[in-house]
């Protein structure tokens, strides 16, 4: 199995939830991490972005090339 990375940050829950809808149809191996912590009560989304995506590298195109399209 490959190393996974971080591939894209994500703006919010929506693109998280309509990225993994798509990775999963493709079967597309892929983890999205959140960055909410409830001690900060959301501050570090504010800053940072709500998540990331994290695959293998060789989906890399595809997944940006996909999360391209869902912003459309």
């Amino acid at each position: 199995m490959s190393d996974y990375q971080k591939i894209a940050t994500l703006q919010n829950e929506i693109q998280a939830n309509a990225l993994t809808a798509e990775l999963k149809s493709r079967k597309i191996p892929h983890l999205i991490r959140s960055y909410h912590d409830a001690a900060y009560n959301g501050l570090y989304q504010q800053s940072k972005g709500w998540g990331i995506v994290e695959a293998p590298v060789e989906f890399e195109a595809k997944i940006l090339e996909i999360l391209n399209d869902l912003a459309k």
